[in-house]
């Protein structure tokens, strides 16, 4: 399904920030990508979402090479891979059905389909209750279920998430992580950038452990070791 064949980044003589990295992930897994702050994970998925290209070698999504598309197909690209982040990025202006609403409207679905989808969908993540609340009258962990409903909300075939309990509580973190573990029971492949090393141990599951823009481990069900 992902494939990043003998991949660097380079910005610089003296800042490289990936070094010939080689990556295979099948469909359905569930990868934690672990590493001290400069070890590459963000770059990692910045090239597998083609905000960055790569300084040398190629990355695959679906047998398609990321950076040979033309930028008329990037967002049919970017439709099969939903997206968390650390910080939420939720529209402050509109309601928690709003928001995961827009991420369907931004695709072109019907008002029908809509209607239909994101009740399913925040019951989901836990936040039926809540789906007439603003952002700021939820806790962090409620946000970030919001932000996990919008991107799962066109059903990708991977949701990739950076640091996307860094700003939680462990209660919090716990709840949001069962989610990622019910989404990939469901068939979604997740890809998870973090520094929570009780996380990871939790999980048990795939590990790929980076270091200075290198992969040092590779552990098929492991724990942290960066």
């Amino acid at each position: 399904m992902i494939f990043f064949d003998k991949v660097s980044k380079i910005y610089s003589k003296t800042s490289i920030a990936l070094e010939g990295v080689s990556l295979s992930i099948g469909a359905k897994e569930f990868v934690s990508l672990v590493g001290h702050s400069g070890a590459g994970k963000s770059t990692l998925l910045k090239l597998l979402l083609a905000e960055e290209a790569p300084s040398k070698g190629s990355v695959y999504f679906e047998s398609v090479n990321v950076h040979s598309l033309p930028k008329r197909k990037l967002p049919m690209l970017r439709r099969k891979i939903g997206v968390v982040f650390q910080e939420f990025r939720l529209l402050s202006n509109k309601t928690v059905y709003e928001n995961v609403a827009f991420a369907m409207e931004a695709a072109g679905r019907l008002s029908k389909e809509i209607e239909e989808s994101v009740p399913l969908v925040l019951d989901l993540v836990d936040l039926a209750d809540k789906i007439s609340r603003f952002p700021d009258e939820l806790s962090g962990g409620e946000r970030q279920k919001v932000a996990i409903a919008r991107a799962i909300i066109n059903r990708p075939d991977l949701v990739v998430a950076d640091e996307p309990t860094g700003n939680l509580d462990p209660i919090s973190t716990r709840e949001v992580i069962n989610i990622f573990e019910k989404i990939n029971k469901l068939g979604t492949t997740i890809i998870i950038a973090t520094h929570n090393k009780e996380v990871v141990d939790s999980l048990g599951r795939r590990v790929v452990t980076m270091e200075k823009g290198k992969i040092i481990r590779d552990d098929k069900s492991g724990g942290y070791h960066a």
